[in-house]
């Protein structure tokens, strides 16, 4: 997901939008183990994927508290 598209994106959506990612990932790292996927890249995709989104929600916690 794209920085761009995050940040259109409100907060609940995002909140939203982190846990089925997470939920994702945790599946694509239990079906790699049982079976090596052919495409590894998928997993560090997701994984920096939800990095920008968290990133995202604590910037918008950050600027909450400053108003």
């Amino acid at each position: 997901m794209k920085k761009a598209e995050i940040k259109e994106l409100n907060t609940k959506d995002l909140k939203d939008r982190v846990q089925s990612e997470k939920a994702e990932y945790v599946r694509m790292r239990l079906d790699h183990a049982v079976s090596p996927a052919e495409n590894t890249s998928n997993l560090r995709q997701v994984r920096k994927g939800i990095a920008r989104m968290l990133t995202e929600l604590r910037q918008r916690e950050i600027n909450e508290q400053k108003q």
